[in-house]
């Protein structure tokens, strides 16, 4: 009789045990299935880019999500992983993740590649060397390695240039870049979208009623794009230009001027020195007559459009009158009568008399006729 009861209370004890450790055992799978099913901070507003270098293990990238807080439990999202197949397929990349992300939504993205991709906005104008320091701000790309490609003629050739730099073809617009992308996916991208809008607004029909190579057409237009600020004058600073083409004058653009000190690695900032003017280099227009050897950045399709359909004017020249806009006039005298106005007058300190009247001096510095001065924003006019 005792010996049946000490077995009934091992019985009972060992019972007890069991149906402790079945709880344990439920409040830990319990456990393991929240952290595997909610999000670390579910009402969180922050996002973490995370980099999966090519070769990762698992376990290193379940390590980095738990640190940075996107996943409460390694061992969760593991399990999760192994159920959903998913163990051996996360991709190498950028992520842009949430802690207010469910685990499987984390793990859908590691393992589809929905990589992060950077936005990179090319602005109207902007010149290569200008996109390189953009792209490599960005970490994309090396700067060095970025303007190298651009005047690498092979590859040129292969995207459908005959030239022997990229400037002027790549398109201004909002592109999407994964890091990892080489250079050469980033340019070859923006000189597609430079001849898809080529073709698409029908310009090569135009350039070719004109007599006009691409090549011209685009280098002109990136002089219009340094020019104007306000796009409905883009049409009237090109007429200014064919004019002046015309008449076999020198074009005189202070842009030029800049690009050709960009291309010596001379930084100018701020208004043109008078030395700079006279600098030697092939992009001058104050020195050398007909269009620049190239384009000097790269245009939009406002700028191709108004050089291919300029306004019918007979200006030969435009000075600004420092809100944006500018005064065009036809003749030289017209054209100092403007600069007097518009900059001369304008910038020059008031003079006090004795009795505190205020004026201004009357002293005129006579223009030398080029065709824009003073031009805000964009460039400016040190004339």
């Amino acid at each position: 009789m005792t010996e049946k009861k000490n077995n009934f209370g091992w019985l009972l004890i060992l019972g007890l045990v069991a149906i402790y450790l079945v709880e344990v055992a439920a409040l830990q799978g319990w456990k393991l299935w929240k952290d595997a099913t909610s999000p670390a901070e579910p009402n969180s507003n922050q996002h973490i880019v995370i980099s999966i270098v090519p070769g990762s293990c698992f376990s290193d990238v379940a390590s980095e999500l738990k640190k940075d807080g996107l996943i409460k439990s390694t061992l969760a999202f593991r399990i999760l992983a192994t159920l959903k197949g998913d163990l051996n397929k996360i991709q190498a990349g950028e992520y842009n993740l949430s802690p207010s992300m469910p685990p499987s939504t984390i793990l859908n993205i590691l393992t589809r590649g929905k990589i992060f991709e950077h936005v990179i906005i090319i602005p109207e104008g902007y010149n290569i060397f200008q996109i390189a320091r953009l792209l490599a701000h960005a970490g994309l790309v090396s700067r060095k390695k970025f303007l190298a490609l651009c005047h690498d003629k092979p590859f040129l050739q292969s995207l459908g240039l005959k030239e022997n730099c990229a400037e002027g073809y790549l398109f201004p617009d909002t592109y999407y870049f994964a890091k990892g992308v080489s250079a050469k996916e980033i340019i070859s991208t923006m000189v597609n979208t430079f001849w898809h809008v080529w073709h698409k607004e029908k310009f090569d029909k135009r350039a070719k009623e004109l007599g006009l190579t691409v090549h011209e057409v685009v280098t002109l237009a990136s002089m219009v794009e340094k020019e104007a600020v306000l796009p409905r004058e883009r049409p009237i600073i090109a007429s200014v230009f064919w004019n002046r083409l015309k008449k076999h004058m020198l074009l005189q653009s202070d842009p030029t001027v800049y690009y050709g000190l960009w291309t010596i690695s001379i930084w100018r900032r701020g208004r043109l020195h008078i030395w700079d003017l006279r600098r030697d280099t092939p992009y001058n227009t104050y020195i050398h007559k007909g269009l620049p050897p190239g384009p000097i950045a790269n245009p939009g399709i406002g700028s191709i459009r108004a050089v291919l359909y300029p306004a019918h004017t007979d200006y030969l020249y435009f000075v600004s009158r420092n809100n944006g806009s500018h005064c065009f006039s036809r003749t030289l005298a017209e054209h100092n009568r403007a600069v007097y106005k518009y900059q001369i007058e304008k910038q020059r300190p008031p003079i006090r008399h004795k009795k505190g009247k205020k004026t201004t001096a009357h002293t005129v510095k006579k223009d030398n006729g080029s065709a824009n001065a003073t031009k805000q924003n964009k460039s400016v006019q040190a004339k």
